[in-house]
């Protein structure tokens, strides 16, 4: 009787031990990756306010480059398992408020490129570095030597994408993009947005494009007409790193 209670001790007191050992991985891990925010490095940690765009808005066409070779690097890129456009809610929401506001004039959004996992922007800067890689330079930088990509700011080690509150897209009518002067991810001044080379036609289109984003509380980077972010976002210093999937 007296060694069954003893043996019954035990077995609790290993219990107890499993379940502290339990809570300080747990615990740590979580200090890690707080650690790890106040940094600024990347994070795995997923928060639960992240929703693919077409739950709110399913007219929104996407066509996410980077799940395909069709980019300017020239191959899929790391962290990209699905075509989706993910975002932190109160963007996916934002960019649901443009497309309402554009349908009733028969036009609507085409995304290229939403959440953006760390891993993708290494990727860029790999390639970047990679002098011997120009497969993609007739497309996609023409004017501009590969060695100046990082110095001119079309290459960068962070991106606002990594935030979960920058879009990359386009207007579209009838399924067709509208005339904008310069592809997507087409590194040259002629993609500023008020570049003064471009034609009346693109000039108005661009506008059309950044009045509506705007209007819905996003605002535009001046050297890429395409490149959006919320004013408010929720994660202004914080850098995810899951994989859109």
């Amino acid at each position: 009787m007296i060694f069954s209670s003893l043996h019954q001790i035990h077995q609790i007191h290993q219990i107890r031990q499993v379940r502290q050992a339990r809570q300080i991985r747990v615990l740590s891990g979580w200090r890690v990756a707080a650690v790890l925010l106040l940094l600024g490095c990347a994070t795995t940690v997923r928060s639960p306010d992240w929703i693919d765009v077409h739950e709110l808005a399913p007219g929104i066409e996407t066509e996410i480059r980077y799940a395909t070779p069709s980019n300017f690097v020239g191959d899929v890129i790391d962290g990209y398992h699905t075509p989706r456009c993910v975002l932190v809610e109160p963007a996916a929401r934002a960019l649901a408020c443009v497309q309402r506001s554009l349908e009733p004039q028969g036009l609507g959004l085409r995304v290229y490129d939403c959440y953006r996992p760390q891993r993708a922007v290494d990727y860029f800067a790999r390639w970047a570095e990679d002098l011997s890689d120009q497969r993609t330079k007739p497309t996609y930088y023409p004017h501009v030597d590969k060695t100046e990509l990082f110095k001119d700011g079309y290459i960068a080690r962070r991106s606002g994408h990594s935030r979960g509150s920058t879009v990359d897209l386009t207007l579209v009518a009838g399924g067709m993009p509208l005339e904008m002067a310069t592809p997507f991810d087409f590194f040259d001044p002629a993609s500023h947005t008020d570049s003064p080379s471009i034609s009346d036609n693109a000039r108005r289109n661009r506008t059309r494009l950044r009045v509506a984003m705007e209007a819905c509380g996003f605002e535009n980077l001046p050297e890429e007409w395409w490149h959006y972010t919320l004013r408010d976002e929720p994660y202004p210093d914080r850098y995810f790193d899951f994989p859109v999937e």
